[in-house]
């Protein structure tokens, strides 16, 4: 098993230079990838960051770390602009970057700017053109929610960008078994785990699951159970900055 933090870039930690902090004292502890939420979070009232300007930071603060958001609202974003942003990342971490993606569980991220909740349908339309403008060939796409007239992404990354899908349902495994991983929660809002390695679901690809430990915990029974890679929750309902910031230091759990 693998590990990495998934921070929560919301209320104090939407600072930039605390998130940096973070992925500079995780890569030094042993920790494999730095995730951060990608939230609208100010729409109803609580400061949040953009992501991939947090990651951008993140990317000149270290060398070896993977970095990636869990999980962008895919159709939140124009998939033309998002490549843009994500080529640009990938190229300034030297191949680093992991795209996390999702429908998005806060349907007020879109409906309080006038925007329908998205369908399926539309996400997979999504997925479908973003990966083709990532690969940098020319893109003829014309399909019920997208348009790409005859388009080539440039630059483009220098290595494919994974996506790792998010979510828990029937719909999102099958769409995760179709890309490259699949991330799912198994914790609470206090910090405790929800998901026993009993519960781990079977899936035929690689699984990262979402959950807290306290420095010196095993939780190599996830690993037994399937689960590929183990993303540490670090959020401020879970603790305090310094807290959290002791437990990246603390190192991966056994």
């Amino acid at each position: 098993m693998r590990y990495g933090i998934n921070v929560a870039v919301l209320g104090g930690l939407a600072e930039p230079g605390r998130v940096i902090e973070f992925a500079r004292e995780a890569e030094a502890a042993g920790w494999e990838a730095l995730m951060v939420w990608d939230h609208l979070a100010f729409a109803w009232g609580v400061p949040s960051a953009d992501p991939f300007v947090v990651l951008a930071g993140a990317a000149q603060a270290t060398s070896t770390i993977r970095l990636g958001t869990s999980v962008t609202p895919l159709v939140h974003h124009r998939p033309e602009l998002l490549a843009r942003s994500i080529a640009a990342l990938d190229r300034l971490s030297g191949g680093r970057f992991v795209l996390g993606a999702g429908l998005g569980g806060m349907k007020d991220e879109y409906t309080r700017f006038g925007l329908p909740y998205p369908s399926g349908a539309q996400f997979d339309e999504a997925l479908d053109v973003l990966s083709a403008l990532l690969a940098g060939e020319e893109v003829h796409h014309r399909g019920d929610h997208y348009t790409v007239d005859g388009v080539r992404l440039a630059p483009a990354p220098e290595r494919r960008v994974p996506f790792w899908i998010g979510g828990t349902s029937p719909a999102a495994a099958r769409r995760a078994s179709r890309w490259d991983a699949w991330i799912i929660p198994g914790d609470e809002e206090d910090g405790s785990m929800s998901m026993t390695p009993g519960q781990v679901p079977g899936h035929d690809g690689p699984l990262a699951l979402i959950g807290t430990s306290a420095a010196g915990d095993s939780v190599a029974a996830y690993g037994e159970a399937g689960v590929d890679w183990w993303l540490e929750h670090l959020h401020e309902r879970r603790a305090d900055h310094d807290t959290l910031l002791a437990r990246i230091r603390s190192g991966p759990p056994r």
